[in-house]
């Protein structure tokens, strides 16, 4: 019976060394080829491994908390099926490691180095059958819901006979699907903070995988000590690097967003996105990427080479959206946001967030990017003055919306008032094109009509 021991591969990013979150097998598992064996986390993000061979789980080599360089043993496996994959980067028969260059991606999208073409990753957690499926489709067949959530209801897993309705009709809304699944996902050890409707864009992490190490509490227990890991010391060291190389420049200017807010309360209301999510962090997206084409250095990156320095202007935009989780910052972007129309961006904006709830941002989400969008207002922040993400030239703030008294044709009104915010590298962008960027940002969101031209 033969033995396979599995090294700590590259998983793409360059990387030295990972931490082991938490094991999803445990010795004398049996697993089949591509289950999940270990959950890690790099310095970009949380990685789930699989397992390249089939076999029984013999020893696992290190524990969880411990932080593994690159091409060092985590698990050994015995019994290995001979018809698995021949072993690549990270794995021999014996135990040694081969070249990462023979990693490959197929057609099913980015892979792990090493592990040759995509494939379906199977998770050990108990699916439903086919069954207990039919059984929910026709328990649900009586409830008052559309078409659409009742495939969002399907997408989530949720069984629309344990939602609360709280539409006008008695009817399952989409606001109902989505809190019912929140719900869940606490029985699924995910962990949804309650941030009340204000805070609706916040993005948390899987609670399973996002306890943080644990803190050296002093001797009188009025101190503890955090280790810094992972996503949390890289985002430190990029933010202490951009901080202390881009030479940053901070304007903001005060918004009238009622038509912004009209126009995402009629969005709401309409067939054509009653299955996505809207909101005003919508309308702030199309503002930026009609903004950035109207002033395109604030889409560029400042670029240090041997033949002296550059500025690249990227004629596309992949719209970050920073996440703040307990883990760190994350800066998942939308690949290519500006071919999106309106509903198609929503639905980007939804994956992204339901991705990050999970968990599952990949390394390739967050890498790319050209401009931040940072939602502060789901905190109840008007305003700030944010460190730009490296790699780019501007970051926008959305600060929190509320009704405040505003002059309207000589007279006091109450009008939905927000901040728009933002931080430039001075050395891309001079002080009359961030103010255009910005003022091209706030027409957009006191009339969004502006998006028709």
């Amino acid at each position: 019976m033969s033995t396979q021991t599995f090294l700590l591969p590259d998983v793409g990013e360059g990387l030295t060394e990972a931490e082991i979150v938490s094991w999803r097998v445990a010795p004398g598992d049996a697993v089949s080829v591509n289950d999940v064996l270990v959950e890690i986390e790099t310095a970009k993000s949380l990685v789930e491994l699989p397992s390249p061979f089939a076999g029984v789980v013999g020893d696992l080599l290190a524990a969880e908390g411990e932080t593994v360089a690159v091409g060092a043993a985590i698990i050994t496996i015995a019994g290995a099926d001979a018809s698995a994959p021949p072993a690549t980067a990270g794995q021999s028969e014996h135990g040694e490691p081969h070249d990462a260059s023979t990693g490959s991606a197929g057609a099913g999208g980015s892979v792990l180095v090493g592990y040759g073409s995509a494939g379906h990753v199977q998770s050990r957690r108990r699916k439903p059958d086919a069954a207990t499926s039919a059984a929910t489709v026709r328990s649900s067949v009586g409830v008052a819901a559309k078409p659409p959530i009742r495939k969002l209801a399907r997408d989530l897993g949720v069984d629309l006979t344990d939602v609360v309705p709280s539409g006008p009709a008695g009817d399952v809304t989409r606001d109902d699907v989505m809190k019912r699944a929140s719900q869940a996902s606490v029985f699924r050890n995910i962990e949804t903070p309650d941030w009340g409707a204000v805070r609706e864009e916040t993005i948390p992490v899987a609670a399973a995988s996002a306890a943080p190490q644990a803190p050296a509490v002093s001797a009188d227990g009025r101190e503890e000590s955090i280790p810094v890991r992972g996503v949390r010391k890289a985002t430190a060291n990029a933010m202490t690097s951009s901080a202390y190389t881009a030479p940053h420049v901070s304007v903001w200017v005060d918004v009238d967003a009622s038509r912004t807010m009209e126009l995402v309360k009629r969005l709401k209301t309409s067939p054509d996105f009653a299955d996505v999510k809207v909101s005003p962090l919508l309308i702030m997206a199309r503002a930026v990427i009609w903004a950035v084409r109207r002033t395109p250095m604030v889409n560029a990156a400042w670029v240090d080479s041997d033949d002296g320095a550059q500025i690249r202007v990227r004629h596309y935009v992949n719209l970050g959206i920073a996440a703040a989780t307990p883990r760190g910052l994350l800066v998942p972007n939308i690949k290519d946001a500006q071919e999106l129309n309106t509903r198609e961006l929503a639905r980007a904006l939804e994956k992204l967030t339901l991705t990050a709830r999970e968990g599952k941002t990949t390394p390739a989400d967050q890498q790319g990017g050209t401009i931040t969008i940072t939602n502060i207002g789901v905190f109840g922040v008007d305003a700030g003055t944010p460190i730009i993400n490296p790699g780019e030239v501007g970051i926008v703030a959305l600060g929190a919306i509320r009704q405040k008294p505003w002059v309207v044709d000589g007279e006091v009104r109450p009008r939905w008032v927000t901040t728009v915010s933002g931080s430039f590298d001075h050395r891309v962008v001079d002080g009359d094109g961030v103010s255009r960027f910005i003022a091209d940002v706030a027409s957009v969101l006191e009339e969004p009509a502006l998006l028709l031209d």
